[in-house]
């Protein structure tokens, strides 16, 4: 439906849906940040003072906005449509006379300063690049796609954030150790189908531009570059060419307002110098503002990636949360139906996906995207000394402020902590039963808040009382029964009868109870046994 969809044609499907409004009157660049996060919807900003170019900014800033942008129905079907590309790629096509290229600025005509580039958080280093889709190249391993941060430094340098282990920092690795720089290109103003495979961490060798094209139902469009050999998005706004330089991790590159809703530390990483930049005639600076513009298609990949890691050992996965309070990246919450073991067996599967940090595994009844629950499922089955789970010395995401410092351009390990909330093996079921009242689905509060009142019944003669004891007794004799529904079966008789009659039995030593609390006959196969005494 949306397979030829651009840029532009998605911001007019937002306008269509309300959920995006156009500032058409004169706007300080400095206010666009603060702007956007006051604002329910997305914002075009159609008149940045200083500026030739518009600025759009939080186009998937919301769960209903992230999965518009994807022609899904909600978010939940995100990560669905993500495992489409994965499972069916669509090589891209390469076209000339591209949208991208209708303006080509080269040499001393390129100008970062000219782009709308706004600043975001009050202790930003600098103004940063925060949505281009990079296309790196590596003689061995082929093409890459990726989304990575560029903060300004001159007119024609930047920065690129790769202090994360990835495989854009293993392209520029290899390239610094071989003293050549590295291609790439930079696509700003994309589709989110190209954001979402970009963002997707693809084994090497797998393209994610062909990702991209199984999420779109269609090729993604490239065109070669026109200053190196290196391909771009072609219906893209903007396009800077560039080489991430062979200077290693040595040049201080933030801070930045992060996924994790906190300041970034300084980091150390390359230089990279814009060769050209090339862009449509009416181009439209696009701002991806932080940090739920990344948060929104970043979960949906951590969702791919624990299903496959779960299903790859062989677990029955039920749901998954990957929480919001874990910014999309370190926590995962996950429900199984278990076998006997497959709680640890899922933590250690599930630690391995992405970035996880901790993880929680719980019963098929636990609902994933409770809180509340969880947390009692924790509270209620764990002991910590065999379900708690701690890996040390993994490799760790350098964003993680509660890691220790390490020295410049070093990856960072850290530990991972997985939680079986799940019930024990050998442990009864029944201690788990919750609480659920009687007669729940006929006697409604509402009803009675109208008027409407029980029949009464006259309390049972001893008689009455002898007789009904004799037909609980039969009952009970077949089949253990909860007092309550003793209680629901006997209905014609009222409580105080029945109650009198199971008093009746209890003292003529008649009434027993099974392990579960049922109602028997005192002696029968089904009656608990006492407990021993003591030597």
């Amino acid at each position: 439906m949306y397979e030829k969809e651009d840029f532009r044609g998605f911001l007019d499907r937002l306008r269509k849906e309300k959920e995006l409004t156009d500032i058409k009157q004169p706007v300080d660049i400095r206010h666009i940040a603060t702007l956007v996060d006051q604002s329910d919807q997305a914002l075009y900003f159609h008149d940045v003072i200083g500026y030739d170019v518009p600025v759009v900014s939080g186009i998937i800033r919301s769960s209903k906005r992230a999965a518009l942008s994807l022609g899904c129905s909600g978010f939940a079907e995100i990560e669905h449509k993500l495992q489409q590309g994965i499972d069916h790629p669509v090589p891209p096509k390469y076209v000339e006379n591209a949208p991208a290229q209708e303006v080509v600025e080269v040499g001393d005509k390129v100008d970062l300063y000219r782009l709308p580039i706004p600043m975001s958080s009050i202790y930003d280093g600098g103004p940063m690049i925060t949505a281009g889709v990079v296309i790196a190249k590596d003689p061995e391993h082929g093409l890459n796609s990726g989304m990575y941060r560029f903060m300004v430094k001159e007119k024609n340098l930047t920065g690129i954030d790769i202090v994360t282990p990835n495989n854009m920092r293993l392209f520029a690795q290899r390239a610094y150790e071989a003293s050549r720089p590295c291609p790439i290109s930079i696509s700003i103003g994309t589709h989110p189908f190209e954001i979402m495979g970009s963002g997707f961490r693809a084994p090497l060798g797998v393209d994610e531009m062909a990702i991209a094209g199984g999420i779109r139902g269609a090729p993604v469009q490239l065109t070669q570059c026109e200053t190196i050999d290196m391909p771009c998005i072609a219906d893209a706004e903007i396009v800077l060419e560039a080489e991430i330089l062979p200077t290693g991790w040595t040049h201080p590159e933030g801070r930045f307002g992060e996924f994790t809703r906190l300041m970034g530390g300084l980091h150390w990483n390359p230089i990279v110098r814009i060769k050209a930049i090339t862009r449509r005639k009416d181009a439209v600076y696009y701002a991806l503002h932080m940090p739920w513009e990344n948060t929104w298609l970043a979960a949906p990949t951590r969702y791919t990636s624990l299903r496959r890691a779960l299903s790859s050992a062989g677990i029955q996965v039920k749901d998954i949360n990957v929480t919001l309070g874990g910014c999309g990246f370190w926590h995962a919450i996950i429900s199984i139906k278990k076998q006997a073991g497959e709680g640890k067996n899922a933590l250690l599967a599930a630690l391995t996906a992405q970035d996880i940090k901790h993880v929680v595994v719980v019963d098929e009844d636990i609902d994933v995207n409770n809180a509340m629950d969880v947390e009692w499922a924790i509270a209620t089955r764990v002991q910590g000394d065999k379900d708690v789970i701690i890996i040390p010395g993994a490799r760790a995401k350098p964003l993680d402020p509660s890691l220790a410092v390490t020295p410049p351009g070093i990856v960072p390990t850290g530990a991972k902590v997985g939680i079986d909330a799940t019930i024990g093996e050998g442990i009864p079921r029944e201690r788990f039963e919750r609480i659920a009242y009687a007669y729940a689905d006929t006697a409604k509060i509402a009803d009675y808040v109208k008027g409407k009142a029980d029949k009464a019944q006259p309390a049972g003669s001893e008689k009455a009382v002898a007789a009904l004891a004799e037909k609980i007794l039969k009952l009970i004799g077949s089949q253990p029964t909860y007092y309550t529904e003793i209680a629901e079966k006997f209905s014609d008789h009222d409580f105080q009868t029945v109650a009198r009659a199971l008093g009746k039995l209890h003292a003529e030593e008649m009434l027993w109870q099974d392990s579960r609390g049922r109602m028997c006959v005192r002696g029968s196969a089904h009656a608990a046994k006492p407990p021993q005494k003591a030597s």
